[in-house]
């Protein structure tokens, strides 16, 4: 009988732990991460955008916007930093998904430029599914191709539907730029009936259908729009064609006005100088307006199929009685995108099908520049148009007394992993992928920024993109681009156009910068290796 009692008390016991770490791991909220694809700063309507973005805009409303969250400056390094919470060239994403020309730059660094996910960093998918989560992933992956190894199912992803390369048509993805199901390339879809941004919404939908059980899960949704190439349908495209003609001057200005209306930026905030390559508006020959007018229009329709479609999750999420225990966060790879283009646009690939929008692939350095309202730079440059972006944190059970408010404090990506581990109560590896050491953790949670307008925050912050260099200590950013040989300082709080090149009269704090860069350089192996200031 006492062996009988011991036995009866242990099954119960055994089961009393299973129903609490249930009900613990159904307690922990659900964790939607979407990111568009070279977005401006202020293509959004809760940013400053004209373009109509109800949705995205009532999740601001009822959340917390960033308006100094930086991303890494070009698409697959800020995936890779995204969703490691390391710097990119530590998970060997240093430069894109091929390694950078002429081998002998990085020679006993190979690791930083390997050009896909390497096996000592770990995702937020691997991470996140030891601590109970189902994994999902929908959209551009753009973090290793060449084979199955390096795609979603082998890095945590329990799930995935979407583009594993960089760019793809929207309506015809093919070929090596086709569409992968699971570990499975799909042939081309029905160009008549098929839209990038609608499929990846609904099979992100479908994966949260098909759930069965009720443990929390993971979604990382990533839309290749509004990157290249102008691709949009047709009724969208109508509802803004016609809007841009009065050009990219005037849609400038009164972004800015907005802005400021909005409170994103004080009323001392000043727009940074047209871009010399881009004439005044008033030079535009008529006909050539009709034409970037329409390209514009393209491109503002690609920004609102994404914030229709974001709709379409959200009412889902509240369908299945998720979404006020759901933290959805929203975000830009980058800044909009001028490189190599013209001030009205490039011709388009030959694998790109279905619509050539006026013998463009792109709306051009005119539009890119309106993008990034109202800061200097574009994608790859780590001027504050290349690595600013909207974040928008949405969570109704836990942003309450943030919620509607401006968060002003400077974060950037590695803060989203320790802010996704501490919410979930995961447990961040010392080692994985068979024993290899992974590398520690140097973001700062944001969580403390849900509850308080201010929180912890980096003493320094460190970027690094083909050979365009960044630190930032408080106000003062430091920079030394591709094509200069000395550092230039910002005072971003009084200047965050970058207008004021304050070096010289600071060359002690620009030694200091220097010095505290080429430290964190070494350490990540981070290119270029020549010291200097």
């Amino acid at each position: 009988m006492k062996i009988i009692l011991v036995g009866l008390a242990a099954i119960l016991l055994v089961s009393c732990n299973k129903q609490h770490q249930k009900n613990s791991t159904q307690n922990r909220p659900n964790i939607v991460l979407i990111m568009v694809d070279d977005m401006g700063y202020s293509d959004i309507g809760c940013y400053g955008s004209e373009i109509p973005t109800p949705h995205i805009d009532e999740l601001a409303e009822n959340g917390l916007r960033f308006t100094q969250f930086y991303n890494t400056t070009r698409c697959c390094p800020t995936r890779a930093s995204l969703l490691t919470g390391l710097h990119p060239h530590q998970t060997g994403i240093g430069h894109m998904t091929n390694p950078p020309p002429k081998p002998n730059r990085y020679e006993g660094w190979e690791e930083s430029y390997k050009g896909y996910l390497n096996q000592n960093c770990v995702t937020l998918a691997e991470v996140l599914k030891e601590a109970g989560y189902h994994t999902y992933m929908t959209g551009k992956w753009h973090l290793g191709y060449h084979d199955e190894s390096r795609w979603p199912l082998q890095r945590g992803f329990e799930k995935y539907y979407g583009c594993i390369p960089g760019a793809c048509s929207y309506f015809w993805p093919n070929g090596a730029r086709g569409l992968t199901f699971m570990n499975e390339k799909l042939p081309p879809p029905d160009s008549t009936k098929y839209y990038t941004t609608d499929a990846f919404t609904d099979y992100a939908i479908q994966f949260i259908e098909e759930q069965e059980d009720e443990n929390p899960f993971f979604l990382y949704l990533a839309y290749n729009a509004p990157h290249w190439p102008l691709h949009a349908k047709e009724e969208d495209v109508e509802k803004f064609v016609g809007k841009y003609m009065h050009g990219w001057d005037e849609v400038r200005k009164k972004r800015l006005q907005k802005q400021i209306e909005i409170g994103l930026f004080g009323t001392e905030m000043q727009l940074s100088e047209r871009d010399k390559r881009v004439r005044p508006w008033k030079e535009v020959a008529d006909s050539q307006k009709v034409l970037v007018d329409y390209r514009m229009a393209v491109y503002a329709a690609q920004v609102y199929s994404v914030d229709y479609n974001i709709g379409k999750l959200v009412d889902k999420l509240k369908a299945e009685g998720k979404f006020d225990n759901t933290l959805i966060l929203f975000l830009s790879d980058n800044g909009g995108c001028a490189e190599m283009y013209d001030e009205f646009g490039t011709k388009p690939q030959s694998w790109i099908n279905k619509a050539d929008y006026g013998g463009a692939v792109s709306y051009g350095i005119g539009w890119a520049n309106v993008s990034n309202t109202p800061f200097y730079e574009y994608k790859v440059r780590t001027h504050e148009g290349g690595i600013s972006t909207p974040l928008i944190a949405h969570w109704p059970e836990k942003i309450q007394k943030q919620s509607g408010k401006f968060n002003r404090q400077p974060s950037y990506l590695i803060d989203i992993a320790p802010t996704l581990y501490e919410i979930a109560g995961a447990e961040y590896p010392k080692t994985y992928h068979n024993g290899n050491s992974v590398p520690e953790l140097e973001g700062l949670s944001l969580t403390d920024r849900f509850e308080n307008e201010t929180g912890k925050v980096h003493n320094y912050m460190y970027w690094e993109h083909q050979n365009n260099s960044v630190i930032r200590k408080g106000d003062w950013k430091a920079l030394k681009t591709v094509d200069k040989k000395h550092w230039e300082l910002y005072n971003i709080k009084e200047d965050r156009i970058e207008s004021k090149n304050l070096a010289a009269e600071h060359p002690e704090l620009v030694q200091e910068l220097n010095d505290k860069w080429y430290e964190w350089a070494m350490n990540k192996k981070v290119l270029p290796k020549k010291k200097g200031n």
